[in-house]
């Protein structure tokens, strides 16, 4: 890692060149984490979704910094990537109770402090591949590599905001969003490196996984909001 590039910028072709791959990557892979922060936000009264979801960003974005000085050492390391992707499984699960119209009725009054830990823990979680297409595509460059996890931020709130939105005028968004992120958590346990052995690692099997994980997650949320209702 060049720390002495602040001093030096060389805005060159191939500068210019990982400046774009930066923010098409922030682009593609930043969605799914404006799924969550949408879906934790929601259940906030409207006039704190706003501070909701920058606070979130930010703080999420802040830790992504740091943790991307790291994250290539601990990324291989056993159990990590299952633990995450337990995690947010989990995180779906919640989340589809929290903000499901269905759950309107028994649902409790979520406080911003409650929805920002629920966007940092999912975000840290959630983010080991924008941390890593960034780091890489930054080539050792300080200036972009913070360029980068920062512009994320933007990208983040924008699409949060409009996923938030639209989950109020269209709750299907919410199932879709809760399959989307069973699918990340059955992604990140099929991948880690102590499962590699024991099952196989083609496309097709981690695709039905995944599958299977972004139903099992509206699945059990449904029957924990049947539950709750007729409680």
């Amino acid at each position: 890692m060049d720390l002495g590039i602040l001093g030096t910028i060389n805005f060159n072709w191939e500068f210019l060149t990982s400046l774009f791959s930066i923010i098409m990557i922030n682009v593609v892979l930043s969605g799914d984490n404006a799924v969550v922060i949408a879906m934790a936000v929601r259940s906030l009264p409207r006039v704190q979704r706003q501070k909701g979801i920058l606070i979130g960003a930010a703080g999420a974005v802040l830790l992504r910094i740091i943790m991307t000085f790291f994250v290539a050492r601990f990324l291989e390391t056993p159990y990590l990537k299952i633990i995450g992707g337990l995690l947010i499984l989990w995180l779906a699960v919640k989340l589809f109770v929290d903000v499901n119209p269905e759950n309107e009725a028994g649902r409790e009054a979520s406080t911003i402090w409650q929805a920002l830990k629920i966007i940092v823990v999912a975000d840290v979680t959630m983010s080991l591949d924008n941390m890593l297409g960034v780091g890489a595509a930054s080539k050792g460059n300080l200036l972009l590599l913070i360029f980068g996890l920062t512009t994320s931020i933007p990208i983040m709130i924008f699409t949060s905001n409009l996923l938030s939105m639209l989950m109020d005028k269209y709750p299907i968004i919410i199932t879709i969003g809760a399959a989307l992120l069973g699918k990340v958590g059955a992604e990140m346990i099929v991948t880690d490196s102590v499962m590699a052995p024991f099952m196989p690692q083609g496309e097709l099997f981690i695709f039905l996984v995944e599958g299977v994980a972004a139903i099992g997650v509206i699945v059990i949320g449904k029957l924990w909001v049947w539950g709750k209702s007729s409680a």
